[in-house]
């Protein structure tokens, strides 16, 4: 497939914006957020999340061809896992802006609120991933590993999002998110590598003779068949090389896992390589998004092998 920007970064960002929140409440269910000031630490970290799905929803109206049509998008949520997840988003969006201005207008219920919110934020995670594994001939995405995946790597990077923050209000706490984000980032790198394995051993269902409808044991195709481009050739199909993915799997795996993990088991109070960690993990990341679009052979490029 072509990777969509405005694709990868909705993804990236509002995972950062789901995980940050679910190791915040994670926090207040363990004691967290009974003093003003760690009420405002909840509120902040609530506010932050807040911005970076805000974010990634401003970004998700690039991907649309008439963004004035945009709530048609939830129409189909009896069978669309899209409009689901355009549903979700709101909601999940809703009930954090509200748990944020709990805490920070020192109201009771928080946790019960919280509780919502944590729920819209699961169901968010289900059908973000399921848009994509749900999609049975991209044998790529068809895995409950593309499922999984979505959430280890959104908690992951929301929990180093989470001690960078705690490392600046709340140095008591921080360690003990440093260590979340740490066990979380080598569980989705753990996933991540399952789902590249698994993916290395795929055969295709489809072939070149299925793919024309001519039965001939060799056929090659020497030509594209037209004079231009046309949408085929260029949304199902990324236009780069092997040796160029190699580099963007073996990046992606070291900038958004290996390398936020050293930090974190290394420094996990202190501001300054948290922030790097933040930053690596998030470039990393961006990179993921796009190899695991890209890596998605859509079986349309049979029928153009010769641009694909």
């Amino acid at each position: 497939m072509n990777p969509a920007y405005s694709v990868i970064f909705l993804t990236v960002l509002i995972g950062a914006g789901q995980g940050l929140f679910l190791a915040l409440f994670a926090c207040e269910l363990a004691g967290f957020g009974i003093t003003p000031d760690e009420r405002t630490t909840l509120a902040l970290g609530a506010g932050l999340a807040l911005v970076f799905s805000g974010l990634g929803l401003v970004a998700s109206f690039f991907h649309l061809g008439h963004p004035e049509r945009a709530w048609r998008a939830a129409a189909m949520w009896r069978t669309s896992w899209l409009s689901r997840e355009v549903i979700a988003l709101p909601v999940f969006m809703a009930a954090l802006a509200a748990w944020g201005g709990a805490h920070w207008l020192a109201l009771p219920g928080t946790r019960v609120i919280g509780t919502v919110a944590a729920l819209a934020c699961v169901a968010l995670f289900v059908c973000t991933g399921m848009v994509y594994a749900s999609i049975r001939f991209l044998q790529e995405w068809a895995s409950p590993l593309t499922l999984v995946n979505y959430g280890l790597i959104g908690c992951a990077s929301g929990s180093t999002l989470a001690a960078l923050l705690a490392s600046l209000r709340a140095p008591d706490i921080a360690p003990a998110l440093a260590t979340a984000a740490l066990l979380l980032t080598l569980a989705a790198l753990a996933g991540r590598a399952a789902s590249l394995v698994r993916n290395a051993g795929l055969r295709p269902r489809s072939t070149l003779q299925s793919a024309i409808g001519i039965k001939h044991p060799v056929i090659r195709q020497r030509a594209q068949g037209f004079m231009g481009g046309s949408f085929n050739t260029r949304e199902f199909f990324h236009g780069r090389g092997a040796a160029a993915l190699r580099g963007v799997k073996w990046f992606f795996l070291a900038a958004g896992f290996v390398l936020p993990a050293l930090l974190l088991a290394v420094a996990p109070a202190a501001s300054g390589p948290l922030l790097v960690a933040v930053l690596l993990q998030f470039a990393g990341l961006l990179a993921e998004r796009w190899f695991f679009l890209a890596q998605a052979n859509h079986p349309q490029n049979l029928y153009y092998q010769a641009i694909s």
